[in-house]
């Protein structure tokens, strides 16, 4: 399917240290088109933290017949601000008040964007987000941190890409710098979410538990949630923030092909009811599921 991209899409936000800029990412055909919302993570690289990040992701889900709405957050290294700024460094609540905006305001982005005028559907509404992105879209679907609550019932279900586990097995690193990661709380997390885990990725920087920490999500929310676990895969997933990036240690085609094609079958499971994630084989990882 043919896709288009539009970018920047600039929503004027008064009190934000700068407006909210988005990409859109959209198939050229198709009405009541089901919509993702994609949060990035964080990373050395200039603009992996940022709309024009996960460029292998974006452009699949658009194929396939979704619209991808990836926002640059006030944490993205291409912004650049002080560290001073109030909600530094990962301006976690406002990450997903990003999102919670693009929602409220998706008839703005409509005419913004002539191409979508009368082709979204507002109640198919999922989250995905990618290591810090997943804490956003944990959010989101009802984790609290600092004992605040950011859920948003628009959103009907998420995907979590090596997102962030309990609090009690940070780093000393993640105590002293993200100490908001020592609050987080699953109990309230009902929303359905795919939860992805790399068996290898041991995020050495962000906790003292191993790669099993990226799979907290699954074990300590309520609610239908789907554990899959890729044999082999680091935090890059073999690539889906970019392509050559550099954060990404365990390059592979393969690999992404299969987070492609795993995604797509559970998103569609959830947003359009049908059952392509019940006939999808999984010969790379392992699944578990709880209803």
């Amino acid at each position: 399917m043919t896709v288009f991209t539009v970018s920047p899409v600039v929503l004027e936000t008064p009190g934000r240290p700068v407006d909210l800029q988005l990409k859109v990412s959209a198939p050229t055909e198709g009405t009541d088109l089901p919509i993702l919302l994609l949060s990035h993570g964080q990373g050395y690289s200039n603009h992996l933290s940022s709309l024009n990040g996960y460029a292998p992701l974006a452009n699949h889900w658009a194929e396939q017949g979704f619209v991808v709405l990836q926002p640059t957050h006030l944490s993205s290294r291409s912004l650049n601000l002080p560290a001073e700024t109030p909600g530094a460094p990962m301006f976690w609540r406002e990450r997903a008040q990003d999102m919670s905006m693009i929602i409220d305001r998706l008839d703005e982005i409509e005419k913004a964007v002539p191409q979508l005028r009368n082709r979204l559907d507002p109640t198919r509404i999922a989250v995905v987000g990618h290591s810090m992105g997943g804490h956003t879209a944990s959010l989101l679907l009802g984790m609290r941190t600092e004992n605040t609550s950011l859920k948003d019932d628009r959103i009907k279900a998420g995907v979590l890409l090596g997102s962030t586990g309990r609090g009690d097995a940070v780093t000393d690193v993640v105590k002293e710098n993200y100490s908001f990661m020592q609050s987080t709380d699953f109990s309230e997390m009902t929303a359905p979410a795919l939860v992805v885990a790399g068996d290898a990725d041991a995020s050495a920087h962000l906790t003292t538990m191993g790669p099993d920490w990226h799979a907290d999500p699954y074990h300590l929310a309520p609610g239908p949630k789907v554990l899959l676990t890729l044999f082999g895969a680091e935090h890059g997933f073999g690539g889906v923030s970019g392509y050559d990036v550099a954060e990404t240690t365990d390059e592979n085609p393969e690999r992404v092909a299969d987070v492609q094609r795993l995604t797509t079958a559970y998103l569609r499971t959830q947003l359009h009811g049908t059952n392509d994630w019940g006939t999808t084989e999984i010969p790379n990882g392992r699944v578990e599921t709880k209803p």
